[in-house]
């Protein structure tokens, strides 16, 4: 790729953009924005990507979504965006995150598995009967 992809926290900059590509409510998407709840990737100052990152129980981190735009995948987006979240997270002394991928959703699944990820669970019947495939990435290698 001849551009730099550049990562960094959203801003209310980016609320069109993720407002676009989520399904959360408004007030709850600027929250999020506020408490370093996304992360966005961006090439010659366009956004292309973003993660979700969320806390379970307010304590375990959860990548929620992760979603590159067509146009850029296959190109390092997604594995900046989870580098920049690796970086922060070990900084602030975690030692795992987790992800998850619906079960009938293999090219995910692949890619948490070739950026490092293990299949550590599922849980069925959510998502309109799809299994929900969960996976961990220790953070200490």
């Amino acid at each position: 790729m001849d551009s730099e992809i550049k990562v960094r926290f959203a801003n209310i900059s980016d609320f069109d953009f993720l407002n676009s590509n989520v399904y959360i409510s408004e007030e709850i998407l600027n929250r999020k924005i506020e408490f370093q709840g996304f992360i966005v990737a961006e090439i010659d100052e366009n956004s292309v990507g973003f993660l979700q990152l969320e806390y379970l129980w307010s304590l375990v981190p959860y990548i929620a979504l992760i979603r590159v735009l067509p146009k850029y995948r296959r190109k390092g987006v997604g594995k900046k965006l989870l580098k920049f979240t690796e970086d922060f997270l070990r900084r602030n002394e975690h030692q795992k995150i987790y992800s998850s991928s619906q079960a009938n959703e293999p090219k995910p699944q692949e890619w948490h598995r070739h950026v490092g990820f293990e299949e550590c669970g599922i849980i069925t019947g959510i998502n309109e009967g799809v299994g929900e495939i969960f996976f961990s990435k220790d953070l200490n290698n």
